[in-house]
């Protein structure tokens, strides 16, 4: 059975969902939304709280580097803010990255890149 994207995507995260439970996180939600931001996972480990990018593709044929771009980093930060801010939360905050290449069908690789990047200093 061949996967459109968002089916593909869909079988990501579930799969990124179970890898990060079996390695002690805590799933507190998906695909979470404020328009028109969007946080794939959002989890806590410890006393952090992680918001987790999750990028799959079919096959190899993208760099990994270019799947968060500093716009899309910047986009995971205001979510990241307006989510902590709206439920108030105490915990350090970690960035992660999840990158699959693969199908059900095919096999996969997946790729979890813990704080993958941190926020940048805003400039007054």
């Amino acid at each position: 059975m061949k996967k459109n994207g968002q089916d593909l995507g869909k079988w990501g995260e579930e799969l990124t969902m179970e890898m990060l439970v079996m390695k002690g996180y805590a799933i507190r939600e998906t695909n979470w939304r404020m328009p028109p931001l969007e946080i794939d996972i959002i989890a806590i480990k410890g006393n952090r709280v992680v918001f987790v990018e999750v990028k799959t593709r079919a096959d190899g044929e993208f760099d990994p580097v270019l799947a968060i771009n500093k716009k899309k980093q910047t986009n995971m930060i205001r979510a990241a803010n307006a989510y902590i801010s709206a439920y108030d939360l105490p915990h350090e905050v970690q960035f992660d990255v999840v990158l699959i290449v693969g199908t059900p069908e095919t096999g996969h690789t997946i790729d979890h890149i813990e704080d993958a990047f941190y926020p940048s200093l805003r400039r007054y």
